[in-house]
C-alpha cells in the first residue's frame, strides 16, 4: 500500500510538471546558431555582426559532447510578458549573457559551473538570467556557451511568476524523489546495523550513489554541499557514475548471491566492478569531457549485464530475482534514455531529462520491497519458533497485569487510587508542559458522621454509588482528562482515600464555560439516594491550577485540597487555591513576619478616594485604603488584609488605620477639605470583646466629632457571626460611628437581618456598576436597589464608577454619592491635597 500510494504521488506530480512544461505562460524562441573554435577570440559585438549565422535545426540546441564555443542568438518577441531566460542544464561550464537593444549591448552577465555559485544572476540550481525590458525596442539575446560536457542548452523565456510557479512544481516533484531515495537508504541503513549483513550497507551505498549522481545532474549537490568548489563539484560528477556502478555492482553479487549459485558470472560481474573502480580513479586525473564520455560509455554495458542477470536467475528459480529483474529494467531504461541524451542522439524532453530520476526511483522502491520481503522470510521461521515461549509469557503477564490493576485501584470503588492518579498527572506535564490543567479534589465532609448512623457496610455502599455518580457527572465537564481509558472501563475520577476524590481538566476549555460547571458541581453536591434516604454528603471542591499554583503532582494536590478546606469552600462549595489565604507556604510566612515588622516601623500607609454627592457635585468625605508602598514586590490590599484576618494580624492592623485615619482627619481638617472618612473593619474585629470600647477611646483622644468617622462592613462578613457582630456593631453606632455596608449585591446575606443593623449607607458592589450602560439587566437592578434602599432610609453609594456614562445613568436613578476612577484613584494625603484644590466647585481648602 506504501508503494502504491508513493507511485500515485509521483504520477499526480509528473501530470502536473508535464502540464506545466505546456504552460503557454513561456515560449522557446528560434534560434540561430554559431559554432567557433575554443580558442576563438572575440567580442560579442563581433559575433553579433557575422554573416555566418544558422538556423538551429531543433528547438533545443544539443551538440554532444564538443569543446567548441557555440553562440546562439534570438530575438525576444513579447518583451513585456518574457522577463527571465531560463538554461535548465546546469552542467556548463562558461555562459556568457549579452543582452542588446537595436543592435546596441545593454548588459553582459558570465557564468557558468566553472565559477562559485554565488556569482549566478539568480540563486538557482538552472541558469536564470532577468532580462528586464522596457516597452518599445527591438530585444536581441545573444548566449556564448562553453563546456567540457554534454553541449545542451535546453532554453526557454518566461514570464518570471510563471517560471517560479513551474519551478515550485518541480521542486515538489524533486522532493518525492529525495524523500524516497533518502527513505530507502535510511531504512536499509538501520537494517544494516541491526543485522550487520553486507547486501544492506551495498544497497545503502548503490542509491546514496544515484542519489548524488541526480542530485548533481540537477545541480542540487553545487548549490548545496559545495557552492564555494566549481572544481569539486566537475571532479565529484565524473567520479560519481562509475562509484553507483560500483556499489551497484557489489550489491547485486551480494543480494543474488552469485558467488554461491553462479561463479562464472559472479567472475564476469567482478571484472565489470574492477573496470568501474578503474574508471573512478582515472577521473582523478584525465579531463571532464574524455572521463564523461567513458564513464558514459561504461554504464551503459554494466547496466545491460546486470539487466541480463536478473532473468536469469529469475528463470533458474531465485525468487528475489523478479523483484531484481523489474527494478533493473526501470534503471536500465531509465539511465539510457539519460545517456542517450548526453550524446545527442535524443532530443531534449521531459522523459530525456527525467528519465534517471524516474528508473532510479522505481528501482529503489522495488529493490526495497524484495529486501523487506526477504527479512520477512527470514524472520517468520523464528516467530514461528518462539510462539509456545509467548504463550507461557503471556500467562505469566495476565497475573502482573492483575496485581499491578490492584496496586492501581482502589478496591472498593474501582476507581484508580492516588498512584494512577499522580502518574497520569506528571504524564500529561511530560507531554505537554505548556498545558495549563486544573487538579480538583472532592472531599465528603459528612462521611464521618454517616458512618456513626448508618455503619461501615452501609457507607461503604454509598461510597461505591457516590464513585459511579460522581464519574458519570465529571465526564461530561468541559475539558475533563480521562485518567484511565481501558475496555468497558472509562475513569474520569480517582480516589485519593476514602473521603477524597481527584480529577483533571483542561483549565483553558473549562473555565470557558463556568456555568456548566457550576451546573455539575451543584449535581455532585446533592445528596446521594440510598434505601429510599437521601444521604447528605457535603462535598466540597478544591481546585489548583498547573502551572499557576505548582509545577508538580503533589504540590498541586496539597494546593488543592488547602483550597478546599478554605472558607469560601464552605461557603459557595468550591473554591481556587490562593497563595494569599494559603497559610502553610514558605512565601505567606515569610509575607506574615514582613507584615509585622512593617507594623511596627510604620512601613504601611493609608490612600484616599473621594465620595461626591451627585446632587449637589460636592466632595463629601473619602474612603481610607491601606497600601504598602516600600515593598520589593508588591501585595495587592486584599490579599493584606486577608493575610492578617488569617494569622491574627487583623487586630494590631485594624487598630493602626483608626490611628492613621483619624490623624489624616485632624491634617484634612487644618486644609479646610472635607472631614469625614470611612474605614473598612473585619468581621473579626466585631469578634473582640473590647473593639467598641478602643473605638470610643480612639474618637475621645482625637477629639473626633460624631458622624465624622463610619466604618464600613461586607455585608457577607457578618453573616458569619450575625448575633456577636449585630451586638459590637450597635454598641459602635452609639459612640456615634454611622455604618455603611459594603459590597452590597454581592453576596448572599439576609436582608431581614441587614433591616435590624444600624446602618445609614448602602455601598452597591462594583460588580454592578462596571458594565452599567451596556448590560440591561444590571441597570434594572441597580435602579431596583437605589429604590428599595431609599424606601428603607438608606443612603445609596456607587462604588467603581469610571465612566461619564455610568455617572450620567446614577444620577437619573437617584443615587446619593458615587466613588470611584472617574473622580480619582486612591492617592495619598498629598496628592490628594492637590487634587482637591483643582476642584474649585467641589470643595474648599485653606490657603495654608
Amino acid at each position: 500500500m506504501k508503494l502504491a500510494r508513493l507511485l500515485a504521488a509521483l504520477t499526480a506530480l509528473l501530470t502536473l510538471s508535464l502540464h506545466l512544461h505546456a504552460a503557454p505562460a513561456s515560449y522557446i524562441p528560434e534560434m540561430e546558431y554559431l559554432r567557433l573554435a575554443p580558442d576563438a577570440s572575440v567580442t560579442a559585438s563581433e559575433v553579433m555582426a557575422s554573416d555566418q549565422w544558422q538556423r538551429l535545426p531543433d528547438q533545443t540546441p544539443n551538440f554532444g559532447y564538443i569543446r567548441d564555443q557555440i553562440w546562439l542568438r534570438f530575438p525576444v518577441t513579447d518583451a513585456s510578458n518574457s522577463n527571465l531566460l531560463e538554461i535548465s542544464y546546469p552542467q556548463l561550464d562558461a555562459i556568457g549573457f549579452y543582452l542588446f537593444k537595436d543592435n546596441r549591448l545593454l548588459r553582459e552577465v558570465i557564468t557558468g559551473d566553472r565559477m562559485p555559485f554565488a556569482e549566478r544572476p539568480v540563486q538557482h540550481p538552472h541558469f536564470l538570467f532577468p532580462l528586464q525590458l522596457a516597452p518599445g525596442g527591438n530585444y536581441q539575446v545573444l548566449l556564448r556557451i562553453q563546456t567540457e560536457g554534454a553541449m545542451q542548452a535546453p532554453l526557454q523565456l518566461w514570464n518570471n511568476r510563471s517560471y517560479f510557479e513551474k519551478a515550485s512544481v518541480e521542486s515538489q516533484l524533486h522532493a518525492v524523489y529525495y524523500g524516497i531515495l533518502i527513505a530507502v537508504i535510511c531504512f536499509n541503513l538501520f537494517v544494516f546495523i541491526a543485522l550487520k549483513e553486507a547486501v544492506y550497507l551495498f544497497y545503502v551505498l548503490s542509491t546514496l550513489g544515484y542519489l548524488l549522481l541526480v542530485g548533481g545532474l540537477n545541480g542540487i549537490t553545487y548549490q548545496l554541499l559545495w557552492p564555494e568548489s566549481p572544481t569539486i563539484q566537475n571532479r565529484a560528477m565524473a567520479m560519481i557514475v562509475p562509484l553507483a556502478m560500483s556499489c551497484t555492482l557489489m550489491f547485486s553479487r551480494a543480494f543474488l548471491r552469485l558467488k554461491q549459485v553462479s561463479p562464472k558470472m559472479d567472475r564476469l560481474v567482478l571484472a565489470v566492478l574492477a573496470l568501474n573502480l578503474t574508471m573512478a580513479a582515472a577521473n582523478l586525473f584525465i579531463d571532464y569531457n574524455t572521463g564523461m564520455r567513458l564513464s558514459v560509455a561504461l554504464v551503459i554495458p554494466s547496466s545491460l549485464l546486470l539487466t541480463f542477470i536478473g532473468p536469469l536467475q529469475w528463470l533458474r528459480g531465485n525468487p528475489q530475482a523478479m523483484y531484481y529483474t523489474l527494478a533493473w529494467a526501470a534503471l536500465t531504461l531509465g539511465s539510457a534514455i539519460t545517456a542517450a541524451n548526453k550524446y545527442g542522439w535524443i532530443p531534449n524532453s521531459f522523459i530525456t531529462s527525467y528519465g534517471m530520476e524516474l528508473g532510479s526511483a522505481l528501482e529503489a522502491m522495488l529493490l526495497s520491497l524484495a529486501l523487506a520481503i526477504q527479512i520477512y522470510r527470514e524472520r517468520q521461521d523464528r516467530l514461528h519458533s518462539r510462539e509456545a515461549e509467548l504463550h507461557a509469557l503471556e500467562a505469566r503477564r495476565n497475573a502482573e497485569l492483575q496485581l499491578m490493576d490492584q496496586a492501581l485501584h482502589n478496591p472498593l470503588t474501582g476507581l484508580p487510587n492516588r498512584s494512577s492518579f499522580e502518574l497520569r498527572v506528571s504524564e500529561l506535564i511530560r507531554r505537554n508542559p505548556k498545558q495549563r490543567l486544573g487538579i480538583a479534589v472532592i472531599h465528603l465532609n459528612n462521611l464521618y458522621a454517616v458512618t456513626k448512623t448508618l455503619g461501615h457496610r452501609n457507607t461503604d455502599r454509598i461510597l461505591e454509588l457516590a464513585s459511579r455518580q460522581f464519574n458519570d457527572v465529571t465526564r461530561k465537564v468541559p475539558g475533563i482528562v480521562a485518567i484511565e481509558q481501558s475496555e468497558g472501563r472509562d475513569f474520569y475520577l480517582a480516589s485519593l482515600d476514602p473521603q477524597t476524590f481527584a480529577l483533571i481538566s483542561y483549565a483553558d476549555r473549562t473555565e470557558s464555560v463556568p456555568r456548566h460547571v457550576l451546573r455539575d458541581i451543584e449535581v455532585i453536591r446533592q445528596p446521594i439516594d440510598f434505601l429510599g434516604m437521601q444521604v447528605p454528603l457535603t462535598p466540597q471542591l478544591g481546585v489548583a491550577i498547573y502551572p499557576d499554583h505548582g509545577t508538580d503532582v503533589n504540590t498541586l494536590i496539597r494546593r488543592a485540597v488547602i483550597a478546599e478546606g478554605s472558607e469560601r469552600a464552605r461557603e459557595r462549595g468550591v473554591a481556587y487555591y490562593k497563595p494569599s489565604k494559603d497559610s502553610y507556604s514558605a512565601e505567606r510566612l515569610t509575607l506574615v513576619s514582613e507584615l509585622r515588622q512593617a507594623l511596627e516601623l510604620n512601613q504601611l500607609t493609608l490612600y484616599l478616594q473621594p465620595k461626591q454627592c451627585l446632587k449637589s457635585g460636592d466632595i463629601t468625605g473619602f474612603e481610607a485604603l491601606i497600601r504598602w508602598p516600600d515593598r520589593e514586590r508588591q501585595v495587592p490590599p486584599h490579599e493584606v488584609i486577608e493575610l492578617a484576618e488569617q494569622t491574627g494580624l487583623i487586630k494590631p492592623l485594624t487598630r493602626w488605620v483608626l490611628r492613621e485615619a483619624l490623624e489624616i482627619r485632624e491634617k484634612l481638617a487644618v486644609k479646610g477639605a472635607p472631614t469625614r472618612i470611612a474605614v473598612n473593619i473585619s468581621p473579626n474585629n466585631l469578634r473582640e470583646p473590647d473593639f467598641p470600647v478602643f473605638v470610643q477611646r480612639m474618637m475621645q483622644s482625637y477629639q473626633c466629632p460624631a458622624g465624622e468617622l463610619a466604618f464600613e462592613v461586607t455585608e457577607t462578613s457578618m453573616m458569619q457571626d450575625p448575633a456577636n457582630s449585630l451586638k459590637a456593631l450597635k454598641a459602635i453606632n452609639a459612640a456615634g460611628i454611622p455604618l455603611s455596608i459594603d459590597d452590597f449585591g454581592s453576596g448572599y446575606s439576609s436582608l431581614s437581618y441587614i433591616k435590624q443593623l444600624p446602618a445609614s449607607e448602602i455601598k452597591i458592589d462594583r460588580s454592578l456598576i462596571t458594565e452599567l450602560a451596556e448590560r440591561e439587566e444590571d441597570r434594572v437592578i441597580v435602579r431596583t436597589t437605589i429604590e428599595m434602599c431609599h424606601s428603607l432610609g438608606y443612603t445609596v453609594v456607587a462604588e467603581g464608577v469610571e465612566s461619564e456614562k455610568t455617572l450620567k445613568l446614577l444620577e437619573s436613578m437617584g443615587c446619593d454619592l458615587v466613588q470611584g476612577y472617574i473622580l480619582a484613584r486612591p492617592q495619598p494625603f498629598d496628592r490628594i491635597i492637590d487634587w482637591l484644590a483643582d476642584q474649585p466647585c467641589r470643595s474648599r481648602i485653606n490657603a495654608s
